[in-house]
């Protein structure tokens, strides 16, 4: 495309193919307009807890699997770091799949000869590790949330008002989860100051942001479900975030708010 833009890296975490809240159109329009020598894939890219639950396959989410395969063939280095919701593909590290190479965690250099470890970070998520039926539950209160969301986005469109994400507000409400979020940049910068690198990157918690914690960059990519975020390396090393909202995009936000509706009436 003529108008792409080209970056050294481009780090992408938690769309969650397969929820019906996958903002695959959005992240299907950035992926056309940014290019990339490597493109690193930080976990929960495919919602595997979901489509357990419920099966859902849009042609959005094989739009989004084709184009990363196709941006595979001509030459981009793509790595898939496993996350929670897609763990089955932690059985296959090493492996590759349609030139999609599998990790569980890689030390990525950056231009400026920074380096940072990258993971998804769920290991540090005590829920998850050890108490994997309050992780489901929560996982359900969050599709919940998001439903609600997708109500009051279409309300609000249609009173000519911004969108505004009622989910991403309501987390940051909730003292509990505000002190989670500390904690776990805390303890991911930890990991890193140990692992001998400059910064981290990683995705799981939803909360986009890039920040110094006591001499470490922390790097969270945020997701594409409510923030449609991603973070790009610049061919000089330079780290930055980028939150992706096309107007191409509404007549799928309007189908998804209609099918979350139509589920919302049949309940």
């Amino acid at each position: 495309m003529a108008n792409s833009r080209h970056f050294r890296t481009i780090f992408i975490s938690d769309v969650h193919l397969g929820s019906k809240a996958a903002q695959t159109d959005l992240l299907l329009d950035f992926l056309r307009h940014h290019e990339a020598d490597t493109i690193i894939l930080v976990g929960d890219i495919v919602d595997g807890w979901r489509l357990k639950r419920s099966w859902h396959w849009p042609q959005g989410c094989n739009d989004v699997v084709q184009k990363l395969l196709r941006k595979a063939r001509k030459g981009c280095r793509i790595v898939y770091i496993p996350g929670n919701h897609d763990e089955f593909l932690r059985d296959f590290p090493g492996m590759h799949f349609g030139g999609i190479e599998v990790a569980d965690r890689i030390i990525h250099e950056a231009a400026d000869g920074k380096k940072y470890l990258v993971l998804h970070g769920d290991e540090f998520d005590v829920v998850v590790r050890n108490a994997r039926l309050l992780a489901y539950l929560g996982d359900w209160a969050y599709d919940a949330a998001i439903a609600l969301n997708v109500v009051l986005a279409a309300i609000r469109r249609r009173l000519g008002m911004p969108y505004w994400s009622f989910s991403a507000w309501a987390k940051l409400q909730v003292k509990q989860a505000v002190n989670f979020i500390g904690e776990f940049q805390h303890v991911v910068a930890e990991e890193a100051r140990k692992s001998g690198v400059d910064g981290v990157i990683c995705g799981h918690i939803h909360h986009a942001v890039i920040e110094d914690i006591d001499g470490i960059r922390y790097i969270n990519t945020g997701d594409w479900v409510e923030s449609c975020t991603a973070v790009v390396e610049r061919q000089d090393g330079t780290m930055e975030m980028i939150t992706w909202q096309k107007p191409a995009a509404v007549p799928a936000l309007q189908q998804l708010e209609d099918e979350v509706l139509e589920d919302m009436q049949a309940a």
